[in-house]
């Protein structure tokens, strides 16, 4: 197919995914909300306080039934599993992934489960990229772009951020983007916007017009809102690591889901602003209602309207809100963190601006410091300051507060960055050496793997073999190195046909030289699922040419530096081609 033709269609199915994923966004929300509705209008309508109280947990039961035994796959961390189908797989992504995160998702999230929907939307979306890129046996780096189309058209069809979602494919996807590339792209995430424009009207998610402007003496607080939100931002990364791996450690799913869920539970009867995505709180806040929130909660008979009472009140919700999304995922629940990453901000922001009123004069505007901080938390959970910029621009219609979210999302992206270097998207993947990255280089080796490369065209001998047992497995081998083994398939050393040449032809030593004598231990083994990193730096400490690979202990083939640059370059080829 000519470059011309390929840019064509490119163009064509970015359209297509970008249509498809703004109808799987629209789908998703509203699948989410028929099953908030019709739960809450069955169960809830007179006295049912009770079975109200077990909805989350009933989510997350019938979402980690639907996962464990119909799909029998995990789908949670939807961009975490991106991500690693990018760098891992080649960009393929299961089928099921287009329907499947969707359905769990909305059990979870439409019952009441602390979490968001927008990385279950975002794998859906890309998942529709990737299949339809293989499908059609597209090229590698075609399919990662369809799979940056999908993400995209994802994000502007729940948020209507066009701009917002483009950046979103390239910081948090870290797709390599090129002039070209960012064309599909912006297809992709106009047309799903426009499609949500066209079936939900204005109001997306949530749409907030900003009523007061930034005001140049207030810049201060807000290089102290991107410090808090820095500091906010380690402890949700760090809260949602820990409490996630202390579930893990219950090793039965149901006694885990049991746990967990009714956790969950205790935690919305307590705070009923925990309940699903949080956006209706989101709203009340932005509106200037933030007082409002006490209502209906167990702290509404003593805390009034006390600023003190209410400082403490949006405290609790952020060290909770992380809590209870971490256990809605980590006990089965499928969702995401976008949304808690908001609410989150947006409770930090108030928090502050509310500390900052008691000894300010003239006082600093609650509402901004929301919208603010729900920019510099997203900026600092997730490693992608212009993304949450430009969102938070987006969503409220314009560029009022332009700089002081820049100067927020920085300072907090910065403040994080000396805690962690790695996003909660991609923390895990960079500790096993699994996260593709803008770097070209580090990108093709992360691709590349040790079964890739493995050659097993050798001939093997037996340790308990004579000369002669070699001589033979020489005459049908085109290799010069033989592995010497033993009967359970161990790897006990190595033959070197330069090594032996001189005695080769000497038949009278066949019977009586040892394959043991001939032998050598080899400078170092190649582990099957070490990454391709440690095994160039194994190449360079031995200096060696070819290396055996193991797995469990037993001998399965070789690996050459030639074949490593061989499949190194045929992938940057791949990778580069524009």
């Amino acid at each position: 197919m000519g470059r011309t033709r390929q840019r064509r269609l490119i163009l064509i199915l970015s359209l297509v995914v970008g249509l498809l994923s703004g109808l799987a966004a629209i789908l998703l929300k509203n699948l989410t909300h028929f099953v908030e509705h019709r739960s809450q209008q069955t169960l809830l309508g007179s006295d049912h306080t009770g079975v109200g109280f077990l909805l989350p947990f009933a989510g997350i039961f019938l979402t980690m039934l639907f996962v464990k035994y119909l799909l029998k796959q995990d789908i949670g961390h939807g961009v975490s599993k991106i991500l690693f189908a990018i760098s891992k797989r080649k960009g393929h992504l299961k089928p099921h992934n287009t329907w499947s995160s969707m359905a769990a998702s909305s059990m979870t999230v439409g019952l009441g489960g602390s979490v968001g929907l927008e990385a279950p939307i975002v794998l859906t979306g890309s998942s529709i990229g990737s299949n339809i890129g293989h499908l059609l046996r597209l090229n590698y780096k075609t399919i990662v772009l369809l799979i940056g189309c999908g993400a995209a058209g994802a994000i502007a069809g729940i948020f209507k951020a066009p701009i917002a979602a483009l950046i979103f494919a390239f910081e948090v996807l870290m797709l390599d983007l090129t002039a070209w590339s960012i064309v599909p792209l912006l297809i992709a995430s106009v047309t799903a916007a426009t499609v949500s424009y066209f079936f939900l009207g204005e109001n997306v998610v949530f749409s907030f017009t900003i009523s007061t402007p930034f005001d140049l003496a207030n810049l201060p607080f807000y290089i102290l809102l991107g410090l808090f939100a820095g500091l906010v931002s380690w402890y949700f990364t760090r809260m949602n690591m820990w409490v996630e791996h202390g579930m893990s450690r219950i090793k039965n799913t149901l006694v885990r889901t049991l746990i967990g869920g009714l956790v969950v539970s205790a935690l919305i009867f307590m705070l009923p602003h925990l309940y699903g995505e949080g956006y209706i709180t989101l709203k009340t806040l932005l509106t200037g209602h933030s007082s409002e929130l006490f209502n209906g909660t167990v702290f509404e008979g003593f805390a009034g309207k006390n600023s003190a009472y209410m400082i403490l009140f949006f405290l609790m919700l952020v060290v909770f809100k992380v809590i209870a999304m971490a256990i809605t995922t980590g006990s089965g629940g499928v969702g995401g963190i976008f949304a808690p990453a908001l609410f989150v901000g947006a409770m930090s922001g108030v928090t502050l601006s509310r500390i900052i009123n008691i000894f300010h004069p003239t006082g600093i505007p609650e509402n901004n410091f929301a919208l603010v901080g729900m920019a510099g938390v997203m900026s600092g959970v997730m490693h992608a300051p212009l993304t949450a910029i430009f969102l938070i621009a987006e969503i409220t219609g314009g560029y009022t507060l332009f700089i002081p979210l820049i100067i927020t999302s920085t300072i907090a992206y910065v403040t994080i960055l000396g805690f962690d270097q790695k996003s909660i998207y991609t923390k895990r993947l960079a500790e096993r050496g699994e996260l593709i990255t803008h770097h070209k280089d580090k990108a093709v080796l992360s691709m590349l793997n040790v079964s890739d490369v493995l050659e097993k065209d050798f001939k093997m001998v037996k340790v308990e073999g004579k000369l002669g047992d070699l001589v033979r497995a020489i005459s049908k081998s085109k290799r010069n190195i033989f592995p010497v083994l033993n009967e359970q398939g161990e790897l006990l050393g190595v033959i070197s046909l330069n090594d032996v040449r001189d005695i080769l032809f000497n038949t009278e030593l066949y019977d009586k030289v040892d394959i043991t004598e001939l032998m050598q231990i080899p400078p170092a083994v190649i582990h099957l699922e070490d990454d391709m990193k440690q095994v160039l730096e194994i190449f360079e400490e031995t200096e060696a040419w070819n290396l055996p690979v193991i797995e469990d202990n037993r001998y399965i083939g070789f690996i050459s530096r030639s074949n490593i640059f061989n499949s190194y370059r045929s992938l940057l080829k791949e990778f580069s081609d524009d």
